[in-house]
C-alpha cells in the first residue's frame, strides 16, 4: 500500500520504467540503492499478456516497498555505487482488497508471462521471484494465526501439483492460511512460468512471529519450448494492435515513445 492505494487498485499492474526508487514506509525510506528496470522488456511483456488476453495496467515514477527490496537484499550483493547486479520488472498483483482474482487466475498469468518472455527476440536470463508471506493473518479475531502444516503442504503442492492448488478458493486459502496469507496466491503466478516438473534445489522454513516465511528455488527441467496453442493472439504487439501504430502520422502505442514536442 505505499505505492498503489485503493483509489485506482489494480487487479494486475506492470511497471515500465527503466530505475525504481526506494520507498518511505513510515521511518523514511531505507538505506538501499535504487535499483535498474528494463523499459524495452516491460513493454514487450505487457505488449504480450495484453495479446494474451490479460487486461494489465501499467506504471511508471512509483517506488517500491519491502515487497521487491527485502527480498532483492536477502538474495543479491549490493552497494551504493554500484547498485544491484540486475534488473528487475515489478510485476504488482491486488490481493489486499477483494474482489481477488483467482488462484487460477494467477498461475494463468504466469503461463502467459512465459510465453511473453520466451517472445522477446534479445537473448537473456530472467528469473521469476514470487513474494508474499505464507501462514499469517494480522486483523480481528484470528489475529497472529499462523499454520506451519499448512505451509509445508502449500510448499510442497507448489513444486509437485500446482494445479491443484489452482482448484482451491480464496476462502480454502483463508482458512487454512489467515487472511492475509491467501496472498501465497502470487506464487502461482511463478509456477504457472516454470515447467511441469521443476527441480527443486533449496528450501528452508522460519516462523519469528507474526508470518511464515520460507524460501524456495526451483529450476526448469530440460525441454522444448512450447509451441503456442494455434488461436492464441500473437505476442507481437503489432499484431494486437494492428497496422496503425506504424502509421505516417500517428503517435506510437509506446508508453514514452513520443515526439519531443509532446514530452516538453
Amino acid at each position: 500500500m505505499t505505492a498503489f492505494f485503493f483509489d485506482h487498485y489494480s487487479t494486475f499492474t506492470l511497471g515500465i520504467d527503466s530505475q525504481y526508487d526506494v520507498a518511505d514506509e513510515g521511518g523514511g525510506p531505507r538505506c538501499l540503492p535504487p535499483v535498474q528496470g528494463n523499459a524495452a522488456l516491460s513493454r514487450h511483456i505487457g505488449a504480450s499478456l495484453m495479446a494474451d488476453e490479460f487486461d494489465m495496467s501499467f506504471f511508471m515514477d512509483k517506488k517500491l516497498d519491502h515487497g521487491l527490496f527485502s527480498p532483492l537484499s536477502a538474495l543479491l550483493p549490493w552497494d551504493e555505487a554500484q547498485g544491484w547486479p540486475t534488473a528487475v520488472i515489478p510485476l504488482q498483483i491486488g490481493v489486499l482488497q477483494f474482489p481477488v482474482p483467482s488462484a487460477r487466475r494467477c498461475y494463468k498469468l504466469g503461463q502467459a508471462l512465459r510465453r511473453a518472455i520466451e517472445s522477446f527476440p534479445e537473448d537473456i536470463n530472467v528469473a521469476i521471484v514470487a513474494t508474499g508471506g505464507l501462514s499469517h493473518q494480522v486483523h480481528g479475531e484470528r489475529c497472529g494465526f499462523n499454520n506451519p502444516d499448512w505451509d509445508a503442504q502449500f510448499v510442497d503442492m507448489l513444486v509437485n501439483d500446482p494445479e491443484k492448488l489452482t482448484e482451491m478458493t480464496l476462502g480454502e486459502y483463508a482458512e487454512l492460511g489467515g487472511m492475509e496469507g491467501s496472498e501465497v496466491i502470487m506464487w502461482l503466478v511463478m509456477r504457472g512460468a516454470l515447467s511441469a516438473n521443476v527441480t527443486e534445489t533449496w528450501r528452508d522454513y522460519y516462523l519469528p512471529s507474526m508470518t511464515g516465511i520460507a524460501t524456495l528455488i526451483l529450476e526448469n527441467n530440460a525441454r522444448q519450448p512450447p509451441r503456442r496453442y494455434p488461436d492464441a493472439p500473437s505476442p507481437a504487439y503489432g499484431a494486437a494492435a494492428g497496422r496503425g501504430g506504424e502509421t505516417a502520422g500517428n503517435l506510437s502505442f509506446y508508453p514514452r515513445a513520443q515526439p519531443e514536442w509532446l514530452a516538453a
